[in-house]
């Protein structure tokens, strides 16, 4: 059993460092596109690619909470986390939420600043580089998105959220910057406006990662359809009569479980004992990415 542990640990092991080197790709390209942006705005006179660059640079900073998450989670348990490190994945998750909602307001205040005060319309060399820009961001945030649901991963889908954001105000930003080229004089601010526009979006995914990733550490129910796989896989052990409670709460890359199954009630301790091995047993070796089970057994009422 303890060989069986050690394993299922690895594997947890390997999959978050696995999620930490896209995540680390993703700071790197992040600190180049904010390179691109600060070049393009200045030179093309354009604040919204300006604030388009602050992003990115806000983005290496949470992607490196991420990243520093995703490494945490990946320790075993010890001593002193007899259940593994897996919350620190959606505690970074968490700063990810706040670092999204902060750059919103930040774009948001300086946009306004920008609308009251008159400037020369963008040059419209920076909207083919937008474009590139969407077109990169949108691509890796499906990536990473498809990668989150894959491994099950809070913190990752928070940074594809985060990719998309920064890909919806570089798009704001193209549509602003078109319509101010091509309508001239009078619609120099086009691009500020749909930078605060975006903003409103940006809130949106920003609390909506805090919110699932608050879940996460409270230990929110798992969907009912998981909750459902798992008593599936326990009832069909043998000896199992019925179950009675299962709780099952989401920690970091993998779930706990805490379930009651029923068996005879004229068994020997021993024999019970044995049900609730083969049932923990089972759970865990199941695809549910199960790291720890706590069986109860209850006498079937007859």
């Amino acid at each position: 059993m303890e060989r069986e542990h050690s394993r299922h640990h690895a594997d947890i092991q390997h999959r978050a460092e696995t999620s930490a080197a896209l995540v680390l790709r993703g700071i790197a390209l992040n600190f180049v596109l904010a390179i691109v942006k600060f070049a393009g705005g200045i030179l093309g006179g354009t604040y919204a690619l300006i604030a388009d660059g602050v992003e990115s640079l806000l983005d290496v900073f949470s992607s490196a909470l991420v990243w520093a998450g995703f490494r945490v989670a990946a320790r075993p348990p010890d001593e002193d986390h007899p259940y593994g490190h897996g919350k620190a994945e959606p505690l970074a998750a968490m700063a990810v939420g706040l670092v999204i909602f902060g750059a919103a307001v930040w774009i948001a205040v300086h946009a306004v600043r920008e609308i009251i005060t008159p400037h020369r319309s963008p040059h419209w060399a920076t909207l083919p580089l937008l474009a590139g820009i969407v077109a990169v961001k949108w691509w890796f945030s499906r990536r990473m998105a498809r990668a989150g649901e894959a491994e099950g991963s809070t913190g990752l889908g928070a940074e594809a959220w985060h990719h998309y954001s920064d890909a919806l105000t570089s798009a704001a930003a193209f549509v602003g910057i078109a319509i101010a080229v091509t309508c001239g004089e009078g619609y120099e601010a086009a691009d500020d406006w749909a930078a605060l526009i975006a903003c409103g979006v940006i809130v949106f995914n920003g609390v909506t990662i805090f919110h699932r990733a608050l879940g996460d550490v409270m230990d929110t129910a798992v969907p009912l359809a998981f909750e459902n796989e798992v008593r599936a896989v326990a009832g069909a052990v043998a000896g199992v009569r019925g179950i009675d409670k299962c709780r099952v709460r989401k920690s970091g890359l993998s779930h706990l479980v805490d379930i009651h199954v029923e068996v005879n009630p004229r068994l020997s301790v021993y024999d019970g004992h044995e049900i609730a091995h083969a049932v923990k047993d089972a759970l865990i070796h199941s695809v549910l990415r199960i790291s720890d089970v706590s069986v109860h057994i209850e006498p079937s009422h007859e």
